[in-house]
């Protein structure tokens, strides 16, 4: 889905990453970022957006919360992090990143409230009243009011599996009755999740019925005198979809892949993003008449199909990638084909780095023919001493 786009768009990624991988500096298992594209592709972002008025929150879990990318995010003028759980928000706080959003996904812990709080954020997502009612005493405590955007869901909206969550829309007049009913609280936005999915047939980006849920909900709160100062509208955000955002009400956005150039749309779509991501293995071993790769950083929903084989002298071969079945590790990786052992190996996909058990190597430098690893990472944004 993404190879052939990357090989079009950023061939000195795939060329610096080889050189890398020769000198023994990238081992299998590792995701190469290309910071000066993540750059570019995060300003072109940011301009649309203030254009529209629309403020961006960065999300970083796809790119393993990593602390060094949200303080480069931070310097051209991004918010903040928008954090997908409690886990994240603890690196954010570790690095002193501001925290714009917290809970869409999964809400803070009942007993990590009061540190997230204590830290300070600006906007907590809920769908929970017992949740709501623990930032309530919590802000009592503090001499705050804590401002919240409510998820909303109703009975025809799409949800992702394991993202069922939210207050259902036929028994928001109850939960307003009570959110009237707390001191400390402030309701001020509304999100859903997702709000857009990529239509591949028609090659479009369309909203979800979750949009209509919002804003029939945003009536109804404006109604009962709440004041919804932030419509957010996450999934897919990046240059393209700003336009859409804002015609269709939204005025908050989280790019996550729209920071590497690897939505859906950017596959089919031209677009100011480029892809700046490439994950590196190398051949392991054979069995029967395939090739085997190390694996380690799969991502079921990744799309992934193919794979770029580069070896000792130079020569590139594209094959079929053999997936691990959903039932099993990926320890491996199968090619169709057989190749040498130690081979480079490189593929484009959709990633969740937060979720593997991969490297990644921040590198600059790379358009200018001149590499610079900055760092290396775990998946969840620790340094590691290579």
């Amino acid at each position: 889905m993404f190879l052939n786009k990357l090989l079009e768009e950023n061939r000195e990624l795939i060329n610096q990453t080889r050189l890398l991988h020769v000198q023994g500096l990238v081992v299998p298992d590792t995701y190469v970022i290309d910071m000066d594209q993540l750059i570019d592709n995060a300003k072109a972002i940011k301009l649309k957006a203030d254009e529209l008025n629309i403020e961006l929150y960065f999300m970083l879990k796809q790119l393993g919360h990593n602390p060094v990318i949200a303080k480069e995010l931070m310097k051209i003028g991004y918010a903040g992090a928008v954090c997908v759980d409690f886990k994240e928000a603890e690196i954010m706080i570790q690095n002193n990143i501001p925290i714009c959003n917290i809970g869409h996904l999964v809400q803070i812990p009942q007993y990590r409230i009061r540190k997230v709080m204590m830290y300070g954020v600006k906007y907590i997502t809920v769908y929970t009243l017992e949740i709501v009612e623990e930032i309530n005493r919590v802000a009592k405590e503090l001499g705050i009011v804590q401002p919240l955007i409510l998820r909303v869901v109703d009975d025809e909206d799409y949800l992702y599996s394991s993202q069922e969550a939210g207050f259902q829309y036929k028994e928001i007049n109850e939960v307003i009755s009570k959110l009237k009913s707390l001191s400390n609280i402030r309701v001020e936005g509304l999100t859903s999740f997702p709000m857009f999915v990529f239509d591949e047939l028609n090659k479009e980006l369309i909203p979800t019925n979750n949009l209509n849920t919002i804003l029939k909900t945003k009536l109804l709160l404006e109604e009962n005198g709440f004041e919804i100062k932030n419509v957010n509208m996450p999934s897919s955000t990046c240059s393209y979809s700003l336009d859409l955002i804002s015609k269709l009400g939204g005025n908050s956005a989280e790019p996550g892949h729209g920071l590497t150039g690897t939505t859906p749309s950017h596959t089919v779509i031209p677009s100011v993003e480029k892809q700046c991501v490439v994950y590196v293995s190398e051949v392991s071993h054979h069995f029967k008449e395939n090739s085997y790769i190390y694996g380690g950083g799969y991502y079921r929903r990744g799309h992934l199909k193919n794979a770029l084989i580069i070896n000792k002298v130079g020569k590139e071969f594209i094959d079929e990638v053999i997936l691990p079945d959903i039932d099993s590790i990926d320890y491996h990786f199968g090619l169709k084909g057989k190749y040498r052992v130690g081979d480079l190996v490189l593929m484009a996909f959709r990633f969740q780095m937060f979720t593997s058990r991969s490297n990644i190597v921040l590198v600059k430098g790379i358009k200018a023919n001149n590499p610079t690893i900055i760092g290396t990472y775990n998946a969840i944004g620790g340094k590691l001493n290579e």
